[in-house]
């Protein structure tokens, strides 16, 4: 058997698992750890949140079930906050970076994302930050939002392609995050995803088993490019495309 029909077996094969088995037990995953996100955060700590959100990340990739390799952990330093920056292939990317970047971060995600059920709640609690693109006056008011709450180790992750590539060539990169970064005098820090595109591909609930991996570079200092954002964001965009996979 060549590798090609090998793969098209295996791909067959996990089909029952994933909608018999997968598809419900992710929307139990889903639904009770919202719920215990919201709790802890009303209760605890939107840091305790955070742990919730942690968790259905990583059980929502051992179901799956992806190997995720991580490397470059020790470029983060405690207590610092950044602008975490990375490639974006699909979205299955939020559960390697919520569930093995090991660091406290706030998503900036699209403000019609709060309706989501259970899950648009949960992120409120946690604290994740809701842009409005509708006027200058709410771009500046998410600004003012960050600002309280990137502190102490909270650090905020954001896609500078705006979408998703779905393959490991990147698309252009947008400002809005090189921006945010000099606005509140943050250093970059960039992480490449790996072989995430692999994983989720192109259709509904098109999952695969299979590797993924993370790689967390040397933060950028902001400082260094001043009011540079166009060399900041090639310099980024150099650091993470330097480990993506040639396939």
């Amino acid at each position: 058997m060549d590798e090609k029909s090998s793969v098209a077996w295996k791909f067959w094969l996990y089909q029952p698992y994933k909608w018999l088995i997968l598809m419900p037990l992710m929307l139990i995953n889903s639904i009770v750890f919202a719920l215990l996100a919201i709790i802890m955060s009303l209760c605890v700590s939107p840091r305790a949140g955070s742990l919730m959100g942690k968790t259905w990340a990583l059980i929502t990739c051992w179901l799956t079930p992806v190997s995720v390799k991580v490397k470059g952990q020790n470029n983060i330093s405690e207590r610092k906050s950044y602008v975490i920056v990375s490639n974006h292939q699909t979205g299955f990317d939020i559960f390697l970076l919520y569930g093995y970047l090991p660091i406290d971060f706030k998503w900036v995600m699209k403000k019609e994302l709060r309706n989501l059920p259970f899950i648009g709640l949960a992120s409120e609690k946690v604290g994740h930050i809701f842009i409005d693109r509708s006027s200058p006056r709410a771009a500046v008011q998410t600004l003012e939002e960050a600002k309280r709450k990137l502190v102490n180790g909270t650090s905020v992750l954001i896609f500078p392609e705006g979408t998703r590539s779905r393959n490991n060539q990147m698309r252009p990169f947008k400002k809005g995050a090189f921006k945010l970064a000099m606005d509140l005098d943050l250093d970059i820090l960039p992480v490449t995803i790996q072989n995430s595109h692999k994983i989720k591909r192109a259709g509904f609930m098109n999952l695969v088993p299979g590797n993924a991996g993370l790689v967390v570079h040397p933060m950028i200092k902001t400082s260094g490019f001043k009011d540079d954002i166009s060399g900041l964001m090639i310099k980024t965009r150099h650091v993470i495309e330097s480990e993506l996979p040639s396939d």
